[in-house]
């Protein structure tokens, strides 16, 4: 039996969001996106380099290549699910863009698919265009009715804040982060 390093992840820094428990509010400064795509390549090698570690499978359900060339670049496993399926093999981290895709399903149907495709601690990220305060709510509403924690809220913008100074920051993308409960807490195990 092979047996996994464990990698504690570093303490989140930022504000904290009231939740059950609460969602720490991280910035990254980094550029927005293209129009047409779910990402920027910046944000594409965060959110590889952050979430997983070498030899991780990650599912992309992005839009655009950004997602697949960070993968690539840091030496992770690429699943493009096909139309048929998301694949079989259980993945480290799913990115997907929101709005879902047509055929994806009703949210809570998919975050179930992608819980039941993650292994445990293994994290599902949403990317959504920011602006609309109520659709973050929704989404993680969708999550949780799933069986995921919601772990992490990132906020992308692409002028990075100054320490001392009040910055209006613009926010061109937010991330939700939510993971799988490892064995201890799952309510399946």
């Amino acid at each position: 039996m092979t047996e996994r390093n464990h990698h504690n992840a570093p303490a989140p820094v930022g504000d904290v969001v009231p939740g059950d428990p609460p969602v720490p509010i991280t910035v990254w400064p980094i550029p927005a996106p293209q129009p047409g795509e779910t990402m920027s390549t910046a944000m594409g090698m965060r959110l590889v380099y952050n979430l997983t570690h070498p030899s991780d499978l990650i599912i992309d359900l992005t839009e655009g290549p950004q997602l697949a060339g960070a993968i690539l670049a840091a030496h992770r496993h690429l699943q493009a699910p096909r139309s048929t399926g998301w694949g079989s093999e259980t993945a480290m981290l799913i990115v997907t863009g929101w709005p879902l895709a047509p055929d994806a399903g009703e949210p809570v149907e998919f975050f179930a698919r992608g819980r039941a495709k993650l292994l445990p601690g293994g994290c599902l990220v949403v990317l959504l265009a920011h602006g609309d305060p109520i659709l973050p709510v929704d989404v993680v509403i969708a999550a949780k009715q799933a069986g995921l924690s919601y772990l992490q809220h990132i906020v992308a913008a692409d002028q990075p804040p100054t320490r001392g100074q009040r910055t209006q920051l613009d926010i061109h993308t937010d991330v939700l982060v939510f993971a799988r409960p490892t064995e201890g807490g799952d309510r399946d195990a």
